[in-house]
């Protein structure tokens, strides 16, 4: 069968355009003993992905150029030669390729539960960022009831998850975004208590009048956002470093503030999270719970869904202009085996 699929055409500097993709042809064979096609139906778009384009060692392994892409993904089967799966089954597969149909070990996909909700949110809030939420403010941050909790990138799809958690664990929550149409569905529709627009207030100074220090701040951002938070750490904060994405098109990395002696004041623990460092069970427990919630409505989320494979560079690249509130995913096809 001859599909679709994006390359990685050239590495970028600074920061990411149309010339780094190229949208190619590719023949697919049959899948072979323990494999299976899939018809890919939403693909994600994620802010990591910016250093699998860099010819450098990080926690992914980066992408060669000419090599199609890589993403999370939810299918339909087409055919099947794993036991576990048959056509017409609706699979998840974090290490899908930003392809139309794609033959992957079967091994490799979960069954695709969403329950009343899109199964597109099998990227989002009840996928990998909604595990990566979870596990990030639950165990690294450990927040008691009555922290003070701050999330950056909280209208994101793993910030979101944060503010949300924390505030069913009994904590006052502060979102920090770009946009007043995101602080106000944080505020009105999420249940944060506060939010700052970074791009238009002192956040320092909000910060300062919104709370009495901070005790767990999720940081998805680094930059400036993350200086202005640093000094209201409170005595034994803990600092859950999830992403940087404002630093992820930088050519070189800047020298910001030198401010690792408030760890001495406060003795306050920085540590990062990565989802793959929670197994199965874990998995399972969160989206789980996450589930439960969202179908109480407990837990609200957003989807951007962008229309079209030929669009999916365009909605990469709007990750690093802010459009997206909540999930940014790209919806490639509809389904023609699967009952949804």
């Amino acid at each position: 069968m001859e599909t679709r699929q994006w390359t990685l055409a050239s590495r970028p500097t600074g920061e990411p355009t149309m010339e780094n993709f190229e949208l190619q042809s590719a023949e697919l064979d049959d899948p072979e003993p323990g494999e299976v096609l899939v018809h890919t139906l939403y693909q994600s778009v994620d802010p990591y992905m910016r250093g699998r384009m860099r010819d450098a060692e990080s926690y992914a392994d980066p992408w060669e150029v000419g090599d199609p892409m890589r993403a999370a993904v939810v299918g339909e089967v087409v055919e099947s030669a794993h036991s576990e799966f048959e056509q017409g089954d609706v699979v998840q597969a974090e290490e899908g390729l930003w392809a139309e149909h794609a033959v992957l070990d079967g091994d490799s996909l979960r069954p695709a539960r969403t329950g009343a909700a899109p199964v597109s949110t099998a990227l989002g809030v009840l996928g990998m960022p909604g595990v990566t939420g979870y596990w990030g403010i639950l165990d690294v941050g450990s927040p008691q009831p009555g922290d003070t909790v701050v999330v950056s990138a909280a209208a994101g799809a793993v910030g979101s998850v944060v503010g949300q958690v924390a505030k069913l664990g009994g904590c006052d929550v502060v979102g920090i975004a770009g946009a007043d149409e995101k602080l106000e569905w944080l505020t009105e529709e999420l249940g944060f208590d506060a939010a700052i627009n970074y791009k238009t207030e002192n956040v320092h100074k909000r910060l300062r009048e919104e709370t009495d220090g901070v005790d767990v701040y999720f940081d998805n951002v680094g930059g400036e956002v993350t200086d202005a938070v640093w000094d209201l750490l409170n005595v034994r904060a803990r600092v859950v470093v999830c992403g940087q994405i404002a630093l992820y098109n930088a050519t070189e990395v800047p020298t910001g503030p030198r401010k690792l002696a408030k760890l001495i004041e406060t003795r306050a623990k920085v540590e990062g999270v990565l989802v793959r460092d929670y197994g199965p069970e874990q998995w399972g427990e969160a989206l789980q719970q996450l589930g439960e919630w969202v179908a109480t409505g407990e837990v609200g989320y957003r989807e951007n869904v962008v229309e079209g494979f030929e669009n999916a560079p365009d909605a990469f690249l709007g990750l690093f202009e802010g459009v997206n509130i909540g999930k940014q995913v790209v919806k490639v096809s509809d389904a023609e085996y699967a009952d949804i």
